[in-house]
């Protein structure tokens, strides 16, 4: 199992730094759209649709490489308490118990809609908009196969530890 970790983990890797570009692509065509329309007065729809599928893109496919760097939220009212030991055991069980099983669950129902959104390539969300749909409707079971991912990853790195403990 060991030997497939450092695979599991470069999935997320190589995806979180491919798309925490996107942060800085957001910012500047938004930038871009506001020049626009308030000095020239010209909009355009599917650049406002441009920065909502880069935001959708950047927290669905970045989950699992937040995931990964440990940055994800936590509360910390008792696992900043724990040993290591009991950090480890909270991290399995969180993933076994409750990550995985709710990605699974979310992959499931959503991918009906997705494959049918693909079926025939849903369009636009406005007029004038992006013609995929479809694309953005995929991130969600993509969110789920790189938290299931990283979930496992997690799972073989603290069992790991708590064998070489």
């Amino acid at each position: 199992m060991l030997k497939i970790l450092p695979i599991l983990k470069c999935v997320n890797f190589v995806i979180g730094s491919v798309v925490c570009w996107l942060a800085l692509i957001m910012v500047l065509l938004q930038f871009s759209i506001v020049i626009l329309r308030y000095v020239y007065g010209i909009s355009f729809v599917f650049l406002n649709e441009g920065v909502l599928y880069m935001h959708a893109s950047l927290f669905m496919l970045g989950a699992g490489y937040t995931l990964l760097k440990d940055d994800h939220v936590r509360v910390d009212i008792f696992y900043a308490k724990l040993s290591e030991r009991g950090k480890s055991i909270t991290n399995i069980l969180g993933a076994i118990l409750l990550l995985i099983p709710s990605s699974l669950v979310i992959f499931w129902f959503t991918l009906p809609s997705v494959l049918n959104s693909w079926k025939i390539f849903e369009g636009a969300m406005s007029v004038g908009g992006i013609p995929a749909s479809f694309l953005l409707k995929t991130l969600i079971p993509l969110f789920c196969v790189t938290l299931i991912i990283e979930g496992i990853a997690n799972i073989i790195e603290e069992s790991a530890k708590g064998k070489s403990e």
